[in-house]
């Protein structure tokens, strides 16, 4: 699913128009990325996930069309782990 088959979806679920799910989704992106920027920024969903910010350690890589070694800069990424609910779903478990 893309970013415009998400926003029909919205749209069709919530009885809304595409107009004012493009807005929600927009508003929920801009939030969560505005929050994850923050020191410490973190947004949880009960039940669906976590989105979190993590530090990636400078390392030592190989460039794989040379195979001369490179160092990799240390970085910031976002990560997210799924909800105990979300978990669950995808792995097709039954609720107990």
């Amino acid at each position: 699913m893309n970013k415009s088959e998400l926003i029909d979806a919205i749209a069709k679920d919530a009885g809304i128009t595409k107009v004012a799910a493009k807005a929600a989704l927009e508003s929920f992106i801009g939030n969560v990325t505005s929050t994850l920027k923050k020191k410490d920024g973190k947004v949880s969903l009960v039940g669906f996930g976590t989105f979190s910010v993590a530090e990636r350690a400078a390392r030592q890589g190989i460039n794989p069309a040379t195979k001369k070694p490179i160092k990799i800069a240390a970085k910031k990424v976002a990560k997210f782990k799924a909800g105990a609910d979300l978990a669950t779903a995808v792995s097709g478990a039954k609720k107990k």
